[in-house]
């Protein structure tokens, strides 16, 4: 496996670059809504970050290594600056990867997530993971059956189920999932930097997400003064999923404007 697995969408050399970063326990896929609008005008990297997908497992979770084998991606790609759309974990990772390479990014989109510390809120998800006994399964519907056991949400158990895969007649997930809960704290972890990023920056909430709240201010604009937000209404934590369509006409005012 690559350590970081990756997609490029381009019909032109000349167009700018943009890459877009999904959030914990997806892949690439689950941008490819917006994937499709930005090709117009964008030449389009799409990552699967490590830990996730087909890119490579990690042993220690932490932001600086994953900024470091995206940046080491960019750098074989000889991509000299482009813009970045992360949605939860993946904003987090894109949010330290603009703080510590200040000329590599020239705007940054945060879908639904703040520089901030978060209680754990995956419990369940991972009682429900934990609840599907690999070498025991012989169907997806059977993994389905033991995730409900703990997680009631429907769309919830699809989006995880996205990532089961059969190999060799042995089920395994694409994310790291050991990885994943051992340091959960981490991943919880607010972002950090003795300097702030001074590039554009659009954080976009979802209306009934509470992953982005008011509370949060200081804490955006201490490390990203020349920011703004948008809300979409109507939307969740999948904003990106839910209203693609309206999610991009946001990013390219953002675009225009900046």
């Amino acid at each position: 496996m690559t350590p970081v697995n990756y997609q490029i969408h381009s019909d032109s050399a000349d167009k700018p670059w943009i890459m877009l970063i999904h959030g914990l326990f997806g892949s690439m896929d689950n941008l490819s809504a917006l994937r499709r609008q930005f090709t117009k005008s964008f030449q389009v990297l799409s990552i699967d970050l490590p830990d996730h997908g087909k890119s490579a497992f990690t042993q220690t979770f932490s932001f600086e290594q994953y900024a470091n084998l995206i940046s080491e991606l960019l750098d074989s790609l000889e991509i000299k600056q482009l813009s970045i759309v992360g949605h939860s974990l993946g904003g987090k990772v894109a949010m330290q990867l603009a703080l510590k390479q200040q000329s590599l990014i020239s705007h940054l989109i945060v879908l639904d997530i703040a520089p901030v510390a978060y209680t754990p809120r995956h419990s369940i998800v991972f009682q429900g993971l934990n609840n599907v006994v690999l070498a025991d399964i012989s169907s997806r519907k059977e993994a389905e059956t033991a995730l409900s056991a703990h997680i009631e949400d429907s769309a919830t158990r699809q989006f995880l189920l996205k990532s089961l895969y059969n190999e060799n007649d042995m089920w395994n997930w694409r994310f790291n999932l050991a990885l994943l809960q051992k340091d959960y704290a981490k991943i919880s972890a607010a972002i950090t930097s003795v300097d702030p990023y001074m590039g554009p920056v659009l954080f976009i909430k979802g209306e009934h997400s509470d992953y982005i709240l008011l509370e949060h201010k200081q804490a955006v604009l201490q490390l990203f003064p020349n920011s703004q937000s948008k809300m979409i209404r109507g939307t969740g934590h999948w904003l990106h999923a839910e209203k693609p369509q309206l999610c991009v006409k946001i990013i390219r005012s953002f675009f225009s404007s900046n």
